[in-house]
């Protein structure tokens, strides 16, 4: 014999939901920061991985005709040929604009991410390498 107050109608009450979406918005706040610093730095590989191509590209050019190339010359996804000649070429996808800065015994190759940077912040995303292989970053659109 059941009486009504043994009788539960299952569910949750509005404070048990309540505290479950407190929680949930105190994880994503934790965790939506972190997951764009990451998205961010897998990005910037882009940068280091064409930057070391010019470098190495650049050294092989030297070696055979006695000086660096491309004084001054840029390329990105619009012009992705303008490195041709260097053997290097942008994809169609790319995040940043390249540049060479050259004469006969040194270089400094620049990746600028444009406005508005990796992560839709004005932060701009700055790499350089240049003829000794030193690879640096001016400005870290990750670390804002």
């Amino acid at each position: 014999m059941f009486s009504k107050f043994h009788q539960r109608k299952k569910g949750f009450t509005l404070v048990e939901l309540m505290i479950v979406v407190v929680i949930i918005g105190i994880l994503a706040a934790l965790a939506i920061p972190r997951f764009m610093a990451s998205t961010t730095k897998s990005k910037q590989s882009e940068a280091k991985q064409i930057l070391k191509q010019i470098y190495v590209m650049e050294r092989a050019y030297r070696q055979e005709f006695d000086t660096y190339w491309g004084n001054g010359i840029s390329a990105d996804a619009a012009n992705p040929d303008n490195f041709s000649r260097l053997g290097v070429q942008i994809g169609p996808t790319a995040r940043y604009t390249y540049s060479i800065v050259a004469d006969a015994t040194t270089f400094t190759a620049t990746a600028n991410a444009p406005d508005p940077g990796l992560d839709d912040d004005a932060t701009p995303d700055t790499w350089t390498i240049d003829h000794t292989g030193d690879l640096q970053v001016t400005s870290d659109d990750a670390s804002s």
